[in-house]
């Protein structure tokens, strides 16, 4: 099904306007584990102008700016917008489209998106915005998820929705959540975005929580996509993928805590400084 990207944007927009102030105690704790490498990837550092895109609540933008990069944070969800600027006062936020970035050309020295390119409906566009935006030679990374047989929240939710319920809820279609889990996938988008140098490595991760239905819980209240899927089934579909998710959790048990493996996937380029041919 082809995708209508104002449908789709509206979709998430809608969706992260709702779930802001839930996701410092959901996904924080493993998507902040992805931040280190993403902010070496583009050498943040002092001196070093950087732009988080999809910053969210802002971590990766305070993480920079720990590290004394000069650093401006943009989302596209004015109450995530305010998150970030409550959890990093000493942070320029702004409210912004990731598609169509309000700032000048060659402003900055690195561009990061941590697990950003998920919600987009025109990827491609973001990472030209992100290439016009950088200087020549400037940095661009992002993370993404690992594909579901290695980030296994995803794929312990997929498999029982698939076991018990409906793929088919009437979601706006959007560019396929793991997309960017392919590495030859990842590289051919920034080079025609207008990079060189790509480069792609994952990042092992670990989701440690203490309750077995922390993952059926993040992943109804706290996510878009996924929350849609498993708002869309009936009560007897959704008590039987309740039950499998915390069957497939309790593998995970260590002690009192559940460690589950949910890498990411780390992708850079180079801007070339020529325009981009999308």
């Amino acid at each position: 099904m082809a995708t209508d990207p104002k449908a789709f944007r509206d979709f998430e927009h809608h969706g992260w306007q709702e779930v802001a102030g839930l996701y410092h105690g959901s996904f924080a704790g493993i998507t902040m584990q992805s931040i280190g490498p993403l902010l070496d990837a583009v050498g943040a550092a002092a001196g070093v102008r950087l732009l988080d895109v999809a910053c969210g609540p802002g971590y990766a933008a305070g993480a920079a700016a720990e590290r004394g990069a000069s650093v401006v944070g943009i989302d596209f969800s004015s109450e995530m917008v305010v998150e970030a600027r409550r959890r990093f006062p000493q942070v320029d936020f702004r409210e912004g489209d990731a598609e169509k970035l309000p700032l000048p050309d060659a402003s900055f020295d690195a561009v990061v998106m941590n697990f950003g390119m998920l919600h987009l409906a025109r990827p491609e566009q973001a990472l030209g915005e992100a290439r016009r935006v950088l200087r020549k030679g400037g940095r661009m990374a992002f993370t993404v998820w690992d594909t579901p047989d290695k980030a296994i929240g995803f794929g312990i939710v997929l498999g029982a929705i698939q076991k018990h319920g409906d793929m088919n809820v009437p979601i706006p279609p959007g560019p396929s959540f793991f997309r960017f889990s392919d590495a030859a996938e990842s590289a051919r988008t920034l080079a025609a975005a207008g990079f060189t140098d790509a480069a792609v490595s994952g990042i092992p991760q670990v989701w440690r929580f203490d309750s077995a239905d922390f993952v059926f819980y993040t992943m109804s209240n706290a996510a878009v996509r996924t929350a849609a899927l498993l708002r869309g089934q009936n009560d007897q579909a959704l008590n039987a993928i309740r039950a499998e998710i915390r069957n497939g959790v309790e593998k995970y048990r260590k002690g009192d805590v559940y460690e589950i493996p949910m890498p990411s996937v780390l992708s850079t380029g180079v801007a070339n400084g020529e325009d981009a041919s999308i």
